[in-house]
């Protein structure tokens, strides 16, 4: 088994319970891990074989394009859709990061992380 990290990958979205969040938008950050065998990809040397962490990236940037009401929403979102694209995934975790959230203090982030 092995691991892929993918980590701060920066977005601008419009997620948010407060509609001001939906129209002005915020700094968003997604960490994802996805465990999986790299048994054959690493005597192969051959993408077709591994895991696209390309790909995966961009399973997680179509997800944070579509607005949602809670950061738990979109992490099941992501997962559901890592799921479904990809193959040979044994487990993913995904923690998504809004910066600066509007909370009436400074707070540099809230995170939600999810596994499955």
């Amino acid at each position: 088994m092995g691991l892929i990290q993918i980590e701060n990958m920066e977005f601008y979205s419009f997620h948010g319970h407060f509609k001001e969040e939906r129209i002005v938008g915020n700094k968003f950050l997604v960490d994802l891990t996805v465990e999986t065998d790299m048994t054959l990809p690493q005597e192969s040397d051959n993408l077709k074989d591994a895991v696209n962490y390309q790909r995966v990236y961009e399973i997680v940037k179509l997800q944070m394009e579509k607005k949602s009401h809670l950061l738990e929403h979109i992490a099941g979102r992501i997962l559901d859709s890592v799921y479904v694209e990809m193959e040979g995934i044994k487990k993913v975790t995904v923690k998504v990061s809004k910066m600066n959230p509007p909370m009436g203090g400074k707070i540099g982030s809230v995170s939600i992380v999810l596994s499955r």
